[in-house]
């Protein structure tokens, strides 16, 4: 899913909901709410992320509030997935159902700061492209891979509706 590989941000256990969305920035638009995420963590994280750099993070990744606008703040920055040990359960499928790949792996945290990773969410893989080394996560079934390409629980439903109006007219 991430092609040649996206960089790794490394973060450790218990990266809540305010990190990634802070409360001071819920009401403005989201590419002010984005600008600002993981500051409180890592000040340089917004405006070093690229688009297809990925997330790890250690256990309960995504605790605290169920602010749908974390997950939206990785995505709005381009993140292809985050990979953490665990994740709390709001943000898990607040993340997939904004269109955002979420992989339980055991081993995230063996891999380092800055590492160039390959994630392959369908089969539950990691390719570490620094140092060579695969990780096994849990792979994400078919029918939420199938959401995630389509961006997103609404775009996909969206994507089901029309092809049901197109199916039931002569």
């Amino acid at each position: 899913m991430t092609g040649e590989g996206g960089k790794a941000w490394v973060y450790g256990d218990d990266v809540d909901t305010d990190a990634l969305a802070p409360g001071a920035y819920m009401k403005a638009p989201i590419e002010v709410l984005a600008a600002h995420c993981l500051e409180a963590v890592d000040p340089g994280f917004a405006a070093g992320v690229r688009p297809g750099d990925v997330v790890v993070g250690g256990r309960n990744f995504g605790l605290g509030s169920s602010r749908e606008q974390a997950a939206q703040a990785l995505r709005h920055l381009g993140v292809a997935a985050v990979v953490a040990e665990s994740f709390a359960g709001l943000f898990h499928r607040n993340a997939l159902n904004l269109g955002l790949a979420v992989l339980v792996c055991p081993e995230a945290r063996t891999i380092r700061f800055g590492a160039r990773l390959r994630v392959d969410p369908a089969a539950g893989r990691i390719e570490n492209l620094t140092t060579g080394a695969r990780l096994a996560c849990e792979p994400i079934p078919g029918f939420l891979m199938e959401m995630l390409r389509d961006g997103g629980l609404v775009p996909h439903l969206e994507k089901r509706l029309r092809a049901q109006r197109k199916d039931a007219c002569p």
